[in-house]
Order: structure tokens, then sequence, then C-alpha cells
């Protein structure tokens, strides 16, 4: 009976059963807490990932939006840079560059050149176009096409106004700016197509702008009183005659009818706040419905 008893003891198997229930508890403790741990470090790997995606997204965006304005503006002015920072160049002002950079990396030294090109362009345009003026004329007419307002008529036509880079500036400030320094930017980028394309592509950049305004200037180019005689003698006919008509107005603030005569000729009547800005006019409206050149048309 006791040799029976001891075959079917259980102890022995019970002892080693616990362990394995221990070991097997402690083994899987830590596999849990080791995926925990990995799980963690791989939400925090990808965390920094989309952040760059997003920074890159941005990046490119930004870049692609400055490529499009760019084409934009190249398109406006009718020239493909080879070298697009030459333009950029030409847009800036002194107080949009960086500390450290030089006042060279602006607008002003393509200005001055522009200038120069301009002024030679222009002289050519007005050589051939007036063929029989005179270089005192050829001199008052060029000095009207490359005078800062001209330019800066060019440069809004091109709607170069808001593409102007400038600092932190006040807003007044910065509208008054972009205003002042447009005739600079305008022949600062005749400076930079210059160097870019060469002497075709500034002369082709020049005529395409400036041609009408040649035929067509803002201003008259000598006094219409000078155009006038000058006219009257080579018709052999006396020097004209004005003659007031009538003056209206209080005295402080006149008004003045004005007729000039000619032999031959209907009177012409023009009126100002001067006899003098009365006679300019009535000899202005002669000289028009006569067909006189020297005036406006040359």
């Amino acid at each position: 009976m006791k040799d029976e008893a001891k075959d079917i003891t259980t102890e022995p198997i019970e002892a080693q059963a616990a362990p394995e229930g221990e070991a097997a508890t402690k083994t899987l403790a830590p596999k849990s807490a080791e995926a925990k741990t990995s799980d963690t470090k791989a939400a925090d790997a990808k965390a920094p990932a989309r952040k760059k995606r997003t920074r890159s997204s941005k990046a490119k965006d930004k870049a692609k939006a400055a490529a499009e304005a760019n084409a934009a503006l190249e398109a406006r002015i009718g020239h493909r840079f080879a070298d697009p920072n030459l333009l950029m160049q030409a847009i800036t002002h002194v107080s949009a560059l960086k500390s450290g950079r030089k006042r060279g990396d602006s607008y002003q030294r393509l200005e001055f050149l522009g200038d120069h090109v301009l002024g030679l362009v222009v002289s050519d345009m007005l050589y051939h176009a007036f063929p029989n003026a005179d270089e005192g004329e050829l001199s008052k007419r060029l000095a009207e096409l490359v005078r800062k307002e001209s330019c800066a008529d060019v440069a809004k036509s091109l709607g170069l106004l808001e593409d102007i880079k400038l600092g932190s500036v006040g807003s007044s400030a910065d509208a008054r700016l972009r205003k002042s320094i447009l005739g600079d930017i305008c022949e600062a980028v005749i400076g930079a197509i210059f160097l870019d394309g060469g002497h075709a592509a500034a002369d082709e950049f020049v005529k395409r702008n400036w041609t009408e305004r040649m035929h067509k200037p803002r201003r008259p180019l000598r006094d219409p009183k000078t155009v006038l005689q000058e006219w009257a003698q080579g018709k052999g006919l006396p020097t004209p005659v004005y003659r007031e008509v009538e003056r209206t107005g209080p005295h402080h603030d006149p008004q003045f009818r004005v007729a000039v005569d000619l032999p031959g000729l209907e009177p012409a009547e023009g009126i100002g706040g001067s006899k003098r800005a009365a006679e300019k006019v009535a000899a202005s409206v002669m000289i028009e419905r006569e067909g006189v050149g020297g005036g406006n048309d040359g």
C-alpha cells in the first residue's frame, strides 16, 4: 500500500507547475512593456516625419508661386531672362536688402547702366524718325523721352508698381517710395535686359515701349508762338499779331480771351489765366488747324 501511495502522489508535479506558471507570467510582462515602448517610439518617429513633409510641401508651394510670379513679370516685360537674378536685382530697393549685403545688390547700379542704354537707343530712334530735325530739336525730344516721368509711365503700363521689393516701411511711405522710384526701376530693368540679352534685346524693349511716345510727346517741344512765327515767316507772312478780345473774372483771378491774326487766315482764339497763356493757346489752335509742323508731332 505504501508503494502505491508513492506512485500516485502529485506533489512533485504541482511543485514543478508553480514555477513554470510564475516564469510564464514573468516572461510575458517584459514582452508587453517592450511592445508598448516600441509603439511609442514608432509614433514619435512618425511625428517629425510628418512635420518635415509639411515644411517641404510649403517650401515647394512657395517656390512654385515665386516661379509663376517671375514668369508673369517676364511676360509683361517681354523678355525671358537667362539669369532671373538680374531681374530680381532690378526691382529690389536698398531697404529690402538683408544685413551684410551691399547696396550694389539693389537696383541702383542697373539703373545707371539702363539710363545710358535708354539714351543711346532713343537717340538712334529720333535720328532716323526725324531726318529734318536739327540738333536742338532732337535734344529736346530726347530730354522729354528719357525723363523720369516718361520712364515711370512706361513702368506703370507694364504693371511694375507692385513688383518693387521694399523693406520694412510704413504703408504710406511704402506707396510714396514705390511711385518715386518707379522711373529708376524702369531704367534698372533696361540695364538688366541689356546685361542678360545684349543690345538687341534692350533695343527691342525700348522701341516697343517708346515708339508711340516718340511720335506723341506729352508736352509741346517748342513754344507754340515761336513755331507759328517761324511757319509764318516761311510762308512770307508777317509776324502774327495777338490782341486781347475779352477779360473776365475777378481781379485776383482773371481770364483772358486772346485772338491771333495772320493775313489770309481766320483768327484763332485762346483762353488763359494770363495774356501770355492765352496767346499760347491761340497759337496752338492755329497750328493745329493749319497743320503746322514743329509742335507736338514735328
